[in-house]
């Protein structure tokens, strides 16, 4: 009997262990579907361009910047998996609404090179503020940072560190450690995690105005995740509950999902 747990323990570290050091793997999911492009805005009869970045610590990033009918500029953080051509359909609707969008591939994503990691990701994003402010001289004051789902937490960070005119978060989690305790009540995540993409905790130091979005039926990021990021937040905040899927409730509740938005962005003053 004492052999039997003792085996038992062994395998339970065992796959503390692996968890512990593959847990990048095991969150960044770049090649589903896969890396390559499927598509390009022009197949929408879009105006686009392909931009090429490089962020501080040498990694070349590939986006797009599609042009829309006034100053300002959507800073697109797409969701885990796919690449920015899986992302068509969002960028149509913000240009509906008026905007500019630029959208970036993470390192490792998509066309861009490098190696996917929490920091990374940060830096990637640091990298397309540049792009935004220094190359196209647009003003701080004229972009609103967009994250789905993973990238609400690349956004949120970001807008804790500048002064944007306002931070969208839609369908997210507020941390790594808390939603990996409900796929697995069963682990000590939070003493396995190295990642926190903490997004809860990066929108208390954001000064601008919030929306934070999130949908009732979400199956995959629960919908207290987004009302406790909207809880959490210090600045004007807003709340748009949606309903539908985590990874289609902008289209399957579309006309709520326009709307709020719209209203959002109607009352912003730079």
């Amino acid at each position: 009997m004492l052999k039997f747990f003792a085996l038992l323990a062994a395998g339970y570290t065992l796959v503390l262990a692996a968890i512990y050091l593959m847990q990048d793997r095991m969150l960044y999911l770049p090649n589903v579907p896969g890396r390559a492009l499927t598509v390009t805005p022009g197949a929408e009869r879009m105006d686009y361009e392909d931009v090429s970045i490089e962020t501080d610590d040498g990694v070349t990033l590939h986006g797009w910047f599609v042009p829309g009918g006034t100053g300002r500029v959507l800073l697109f953080f797409h969701g885990n998996a796919g690449n920015i051509s899986h992302r068509l359909e969002s960028i149509r609707q913000f240009r509906n609404l008026e905007m500019s969008v630029f959208i970036i591939d993470y390192r490792g994503y998509g066309q861009s090179g490098g190696r996917t990691t929490e920091h990374g990701l940060y830096r990637d994003a640091d990298a397309a503020w540049r792009y935004l402010t220094d190359t196209r001289g647009v003003r701080p004051q004229d972009i609103i940072v967009f994250g789905r789902s993973l990238g609400a937490s690349v956004a949120a960070h970001l807008a804790s560190k500048q002064e944007p005119l306002a931070l969208i978060v839609e369908s997210s989690f507020t941390s790594v450690p808390d939603i990996a305790k409900e796929f697995y009540p069963w682990l000590p995540v939070r003493w396995l995690s190295r990642l926190q993409h903490a997004t809860r905790d990066y929108v208390r130091d954001v000064s601008c105005p919030i929306l934070v979005v999130h949908s009732r039926d979400d199956e995959i990021i629960p919908y207290h995740h987004g009302r406790e990021i909207f809880e959490a937040a210090p600045a004007a905040h807003t709340l748009l509950t949606l309903r539908g899927s985590h990874n289609d409730a902008h289209i399957q509740d579309e006309r709520a999902y326009i709307d709020g938005i719209w209203r959002f962005l109607a009352v912003l003053h730079p």
